[in-house]
This record gives C-alpha cells, sequence and structure tokens, in this order.
C-alpha cells in the first residue's frame, strides 16, 4: 500500500484566522497600553515632585535652614510663574525674605526637568520648607497628561511641609486640566 505525504504547513483559512485574530487583539490592547504608559509616566513625575518635598523638608530640618522649591527654566534662577512645567530647582534659601529669588551665592540642591508631554501647574510660585521656625509654605501642584490618557492628579502640601497625592478637590470634584 502505498503512503500519502503529509504536508506540515497551514491552510489559507487558517492563517486569515489567526491574522485576523491577532488584529483584534492589537486593536483593542494598544489603547489600553498607552493609558497604562501615560498614567505610569505621570505618577513618576509625582512621585519626583513628592520625593523633592520630603527631602527639602528633611534638608531643611538638618541643615536648620530654609529650603525652597520654584519653577525654572534655565535650572539656575526662579521663574516668576505658576507654571511648573519647564522644570523645577530645590535650593537652601539663605535671604529668607526673598522666598522667589534665588541668589547666585545659595546652592542648588535639586534639579528637575518633567517629561515634555506633562503640564504642571501650582497655586504658589514657591515652597518654602522651615526646619522649626515657622510653618512651611502650603499649596497643590496639578500634574496632567497634555494627551489626556492619564488622570489628573495633585500633590498637596500641607503647612507642616506634609505631602499627599489627592484625585479630586475637598469637595469631591475629580480634578480637570485646562486644555
Amino acid at each position: 500500500m502505498a503512503r500519502v505525504a503529509v504536508s506540515g504547513g497551514y491552510s489559507l483559512y487558517e492563517l486569515v484566522m489567526t491574522l485576523g485574530l491577532i488584529g483584534l487583539v492589537l486593536t483593542l490592547g494598544i489603547p489600553s497600553f498607552g493609558s497604562i504608559v501615560a498614567n505610569h509616566r505621570l505618577r513618576t513625575e509625582v512621585d519626583h515632585f513628592f520625593h523633592a518635598i520630603h527631602l527639602a523638608r528633611m534638608t531643611s530640618i538638618y541643615r536648620r535652614k530654609v529650603v525652597t522649591l520654584c519653577p525654572s527654566r534655565d535650572g539656575e534662577f526662579c521663574d516668576e510663574t505658576t507654571d511648573w512645567s519647564a522644570g523645577w530647582i530645590m535650593f537652601q534659601n539663605d535671604s529668607r525674605h526673598r522666598a522667589h529669588i534665588r541668589d547666585a551665592s545659595e546652592p542648588i540642591l535639586r534639579r528637575h526637568r518633567p517629561f515634555a508631554r506633562h503640564r504642571l501647574t501650582a497655586n504658589r510660585r514657591t515652597f518654602s520648607l522651615r526646619s522649626t521656625e515657622l510653618r512651611a509654605t502650603n499649596g497643590t501642584v496639578l500634574f496632567c497628561d497634555d494627551s489626556g490618557k492619564a488622570k489628573p492628579r495633585a500633590l498637596v502640601i500641607s503647612y507642616t511641609g506634609r505631602p499627599r497625592v489627592a484625585y479630586a478637590d475637598r469637595s469631591g470634584r475629580p480634578y480637570v486640566c485646562d486644555n
């Protein structure tokens, strides 16, 4: 009896169905993957600022000096704005009466440039943390993703310098980013 040779390939029907299934999975999965990446990047940005507040608080206590965070485009001096999107600096503020101005002699402790697609806006031009003399500058920094894929969140800083992340304001309304 003669044997028939069997081919090990796939039929055209199986190939079309497999490619169709792969296309469907990619169509459904890629947009959600984009929001996962956007949320992770925005969370990373919030974490940078969160840890900077803790570092400023700890440094002010350790050095018994005022430590100030302010928005900065050039990474050297403070900007006169509440838009922190271009970057920010943390410095030891020896001239405490001028919190929004960094003198050339005051040491910079940290510089940060946010991810290009993020907008950071605050209700303060600076945040100053003091060791024990006076309370810190309280305020809120709103973090927004320009693509709109990530949910906006805010970093709320208390009078004691303690930061917390919030997704809604005091009345329970979710934060909204201006476009």
